[in-house]
């Protein structure tokens, strides 16, 4: 019984230790989720053009990635000017580069190299995924 308890407390500091990278990934694969299934709307079942489908679908995923990591990934409960006005720039800033690398990518891979658009989509967000963490972590919400 007390090794139980003695794991189950381990599995709480472990859980405490690395909250923000689970929180991320969770929020992260969500807003993948959500950029990718936008843009497969926007691309395949609207047929709009690639270009204007990849800039929709980073407008929509970014607005819900600054939410969910503002509250929930590192808890920036602070809504005060001072705060945001270092949040914001710095978040939409920094999606505004991640975002230029994936339309980058989805230009070059599928209106130029004709790549299938759903598998360049998954592969530019890994790239993307992992960008925005860095920066995140580094820059927006120290």
């Amino acid at each position: 019984y007390i090794k139980h308890l003695s794991r189950k407390g381990n599995m709480k500091n472990i859980l405490e230790k690395y909250k923000s990278v689970l929180m991320y990934l969770f929020f992260g694969v969500c807003t993948t989720v959500i950029n990718i299934a936008v843009y497969w709307l926007f691309y395949t079942f609207l047929s709009l053009p690639n270009v204007i489908s990849t800039i929709l679908s980073w407008v929509i995923s970014v607005l819900f990635a600054y939410i969910t990591n503002k509250l929930w990934v590192f808890e920036s409960r602070s809504f005060n000017k001072q705060v945001l006005s270092h949040e914001i720039p710095t978040f939409f800033g920094a999606r505004l580069l991640s975002g230029l690398i994936d339309l980058g990518i989805m230009f070059v891979f599928v209106d130029i190299m004709f790549f299938p658009a759903m598998v360049v989509k998954i592969i530019s967000n890994v790239f993307v995924v992992i960008f925005n963490y860095i920066a995140s972590k580094l820059v927006i919400f120290k």
